[in-house]
């Protein structure tokens, strides 16, 4: 398995994860358990993070994949990808935001700003995935140069 399938996998992993901590994170509110709530929720944004990080690493220096579909579909999945990008940018300003409105213990915004942002995280993992899916799985194609080279000119 090379870094052009391994990291997107794992950074894949860790959207899936933080996803999915934020789940329990959101029951364990709904049960009356706040701290367990507070340490599930500051799990899924490390998970995020890590995701993060693994995403933009693998964009700088090893580089990302391009459509490997049939060209006529290239069109949907661009229109879907930049969906994708809009609302996981969406996600992580709106998560950042509540969590600290959490950690300032404005509680009553938190829990309005919660739902509304959970509901966008949840979104964004998921579609998140199907972009994976599509990229590594059903229609693997050719791999892009990493962005230093781009903007260096190597």
């Amino acid at each position: 398995m090379d870094m052009h399938f391994l990291l997107p996998t794992i950074s894949t992993s860790f959207i899936v994860i933080s996803a999915v901590l934020v789940g329990i994170g959101w029951v364990l509110i709904v049960r009356g358990k706040k701290e367990a709530h507070q340490s599930m929720m500051i799990a899924g944004a490390v998970a995020a993070l890590l995701f993060f990080i693994i995403y933009m690493s693998r964009t700088i220096f090893v580089g990302n994949t391009a459509w490997g579909g049939d060209p006529e579909m290239e069109i949907f999945y661009r229109i879907f990808l930049i969906f994708h990008i809009i609302l996981a940018t969406a996600a992580a300003v709106f998560g950042i935001s509540t969590l600290v409105l959490g950690f300032k213990k404005k509680f009553a915004t938190h829990r309005r700003w919660g739902r509304f942002t959970s509901m966008i995280w949840f979104s964004s993992a998921l579609t998140g995935v199907i972009v994976y899916v599509l990229l590594y799985l059903l229609y693997p194609g050719g791999h892009t140069r990493p962005v230093w080279e781009v903007i260096l000119g190597v």
